[in-house]
């Protein structure tokens, strides 16, 4: 068995839409870190801790070194994730949509298949017809429950102003010919299901036309369905189908997307 990453990390470095910052406490650190703790909870002890005080100096403990610790402030949709319904909006079909923690795990388990839109290039977009090519191009026929994974190599462009602004996005026609297979679950190597944001926002405000902004990913107000954004390393799966997906999110309480760590499983 051989399992391929298809996650990217959530990265502090990157200057994107919404930025993530991580403070990180390192072991050394740790000491004063434990001591700042410690000493709070006792009588008096942060002005005690200011003024020098400790409870524990670093040769008291194993190494001079305490555990390390890495603070996250994020956005859920910062690095690999998973976009529930309520992400698209409040209801889906007339009902509560499913936030993350609601999410069947059946939907995050599954074949995968990976279609290849690598010839694509911005501001090119897939559509549905582009979908039933790909398809024909590898000889598979889409059924309920499979994982398809959009590859588009935009990966490769993580860091760059290009990675937010200039990538391949999905037509709602498109989405829709995969959800009318019973398809549950999306991924996507570009930042976003849709076209650039930026682009989409222009144009909606020069028309109001409501049809111009998020267009498929407000299809999940009517039709149910998940998809991935920011996955990475499609090209490395050898075969376009004949694997397996496992893409179980975190479990965020009240929210529209979770991280995950995405992998595909090749027997």
């Amino acid at each position: 068995m051989k399992i391929i990453d298809l996650s990217l990390p959530i990265d502090d470095t990157l200057q994107e839409t919404h930025a993530a910052k991580i403070e990180r406490i390192s072991h050394a650190y740790g000491v004063e870190h434990f001591n700042e703790i410690v000493m709070a909870k006792q009588p008096n002890g942060k002005e005690r801790f200011l003024k020098g005080e400790r409870v524990a100096r670093p040769d008291e403990i194993p190494d001079a070194e305490l555990l390390s610790l890495e603070i996250v402030h994020s956005s859920v949709h910062m690095g690999t994730h998973v976009d529930a319904p309520f992400h698209y909006g409040s209801q889906c079909k007339g009902k509560p949509a499913k936030k993350i923690e609601d999410i069947p795990l059946e939907w995050c388990y599954g074949d995968g298949v990976v279609l290849d839109f690598t010839h694509l290039k911005f501001p090119e977009v897939i559509t549905k017809n582009h979908i039933i090519e790909a398809l024909k191009k590898i000889n598979y026929k889409i059924k309920p429950m499979d994982i398809v994974l959009v590859y588009t190599g935009a990966d490769k462009l993580l860091g760059t102003d290009d990675y937010v602004n200039k990538y391949v996005g999905m037509m709602p026609d498109a989405v829709e010919y995969l959800l009318d297979q019973g398809v549950k679950m999306i991924g996507v190597d570009t930042i976003g299901l849709d076209r650039p944001c930026f682009g989409m926002f222009k144009e909606f405000l020069d028309t109001k036309d409501k049809s111009k902004i998020w267009p498929s990913h407000f299809l999940g107000r009517r039709r149910e369905f998940c998809h991935m954004e920011r996955m990475g390393h499609l090209g490395e799966i050898p075969k376009p189908f004949g694997f397996k997906v496992q893409c179980f999110p975190v479990r965020v309480k009240n929210a529209g997307a979770g991280w995950c760590r995405a992998v595909a499983i090749i027997d």
